[in-house]
């Protein structure tokens, strides 16, 4: 997430400038920016909040089995255990400027950066629970919903994460609408002429790599439709 704090908060319509360091190579498990309708306060309101990548359930043992929940399946998150209350209750958005996957090429996996073409950080739609431990530590996590992927995506891999667009964020975060009919049509691949790609370089394969050399074009041409 490099985009400045002020245009986060005026994208999401936030309360509060948010207090943001600039990241470029966020893995699973790590926290994630997320806005949220702030579950604490008595009138509807969204916040903006750091939660763990991987979505630990309320009835889970232990925290581990984040690491198996970072994405959920947009078409089966609502009969799914772990995460249809969420999709009733606890929707939320994850805020990012794009995001990486691996095509292959020959023997190797090339890294690609897939963003927004006009330069807007863009919002994932996701599912948060809060978890409590029997030592009464808790945590607070969120899952990423996927869809198929659309045409520039799909040279690449067959599956993106669900891009909300800007007008849709309030019906997303609404938390009155709880029946999942409500809020399913939303989750839909992205238009691709909205979106463009290109290659990056093998640092990012490391997640200790953070730096603006994650997202400098390598070699090629930025893909668009």
């Amino acid at each position: 997430m490099r985009a400045p704090a002020r245009v986060i908060a005026e994208q999401f319509s936030l309360f509060e400038v948010p207090l943001l360091k600039p990241r470029f190579n966020i893995a699973p498990t790590q926290p994630v920016p997320v806005v949220r309708m702030d579950p604490q306060s008595a009138e509807p309101r969204r916040q903006f909040v750091l939660l763990h990548w991987g979505l630990v359930p309320p009835w889970a043992d232990t925290p581990a089995i984040g690491s198996r929940m970072i994405n959920a399946r947009a078409e089966t998150a609502a009969e799914k255990p772990a995460f249809r209350r969420a999709l009733r209750q606890r929707r939320c958005l994850v805020v990012a400027d794009g995001f990486y996957e691996w095509q292959k090429a020959g023997k190797r996996r090339q890294p690609m950066f897939i963003h927004l073409r006009d330069g807007r950080p863009l919002a994932f739609a996701g599912l948060w629970e809060a978890w409590e431990g029997a030592d009464h530590s808790s945590l607070e996590s969120c899952t990423i919903l996927t869809t198929e992927a659309n045409e520039l995506v799909r040279p690449v891999h067959d599956r993106m994460p669900v891009i909300v667009a800007p007008e849709d964020y309030a019906r997303w975060l609404d938390p009155v609408a709880q029946q999942p009919a409500s809020v399913l049509p939303l989750l839909r691949p992205y238009p691709s002429e909205l979106m463009e790609t290109y290659a990056v370089s093998t640092r990012v394969n490391s997640p200790a790599r953070d730096d603006e050399g994650c997202v400098e074009r390598v070699g090629g041409e930025t893909t668009t439709e």
